[in-house]
């Protein structure tokens, strides 16, 4: 089939390159320009640049707007495969080829549909991650399912491994969802709406620690904010430290959430949870921090005693 992209850093880049890899012949490649955006500076292989490389035309777009529309007339693809595309298409874009648009989109939809999926899937102690190939409709991340694929999340896990897992599958799924749909094979799945979950993007403010969250949850945060992801943070006497690994406690600590209270191993226990006061909470041991400097220490380091409180 003739395909037109819609694609974005390196999850638009490994799209192109299957496809470039497969029997289809790739007409067009849409993309984003460079962003000086946080989330946007990494995993930021060049879509443009690969096109070029290999002779595909190349229209540089922020939205759909004429120049984009007369674009892909001109290319006139049996069908457009997004992935990482970040702003709405209307229907006379996504409706427009005799296919229609294939999106490919980090998260087991329905669950998880909008931006960042992977952080937020692991922040909720979900047990996979995955991707899903869909057509594309008039609501985001909406269409009907034609492929599934997943991957378990390991109790340490990074967000950086996910990401490197599920880029890695992010060649087959796409080439074997257009093979099915050229071929008449597609069973189309539709969404189960009401278990729909739509994340936000991330912002500079999401990777602060709050101190009242469980230590559980606090620790899937520190591992979701991974080098090279803007590191979760917190403040202590007016500077921010930057928290590189952590765990749960081995004990049991009491008091207010955020109080820097006790040395276990190499790490500083941090009080945490909603009901701290209660006492029946572990707490977040910080076994590395890394401040704006680039300084790295461990807990015990940083933290030479207990007493003062972090967030403040």
């Amino acid at each position: 089939m003739r395909v037109a992209t819609l694609g974005y850093q390196t999850w638009g880049h490994r799209t192109l390159q299957a496809l470039l890899d497969s029997k289809h012949e790739v007409v067009l490649a849409v993309t984003h320009p460079k962003s000086d955006h946080a989330y946007e500076k990494m995993w930021a292989d060049s879509v443009a640049d690969l096109a070029t490389d290999h002779g595909v035309p190349v229209h540089i777009a922020t939205k759909p707007d004429d120049g984009f529309k007369a674009a892909l007339a001109d290319a006139d693809p049996d069908i457009i495969v997004a992935n990482n595309w970040r702003t709405w298409l209307p229907k006379d874009v996504f409706d427009r080829p005799p296919h229609g648009t294939l999106n490919i989109h980090d998260s087991l939809l329905p669950r998880y549909t909008g931006f960042s999926p992977l952080i937020w899937a692991l922040i909720n102690g979900e047990s996979e991650v995955g991707l899903t190939a869909h057509m594309m409709d008039e609501e985001l991340d909406a269409g009907p399912i034609v492929l599934q694929r997943s991957t378990p999340v390991e109790p340490k896990d990074t967000v950086t491994d996910l990401f490197h897992r599920t880029v890695d599958m992010i060649g087959p799924i796409a080439v074997d969802a257009l093979d099915l749909i050229e071929s008449g094979r597609a069973e189309l799945t539709p969404q189960d709406r009401s278990l729909a979950t739509f994340f936000h993007k991330r912002a500079p403010e999401d990777s602060r620690i709050d101190w009242t969250w469980p230590a559980e949850v606090i620790e899937r945060l520190v591992r979701a904010q991974s080098d090279p992801y803007p590191n979760a943070f917190t403040t202590f006497n007016g500077q921010r430290i930057r928290v590189i690994r952590s765990s749960v406690s081995t004990g049991h600590y009491g008091g207010t959430p955020g109080r820097v209270f006790i040395h276990e191993g190499d790490g500083m226990v941090i009080v945490a949870g909603p009901d701290a006061w209660s006492g029946r909470n572990r707490g977040l041991s910080i076994e590395r921090v890394r401040l704006d400097d680039g300084t790295e220490m461990t807990g015990r380091e940083f933290f030479p005693h207990g007493g003062g409180y972090l967030g403040t």
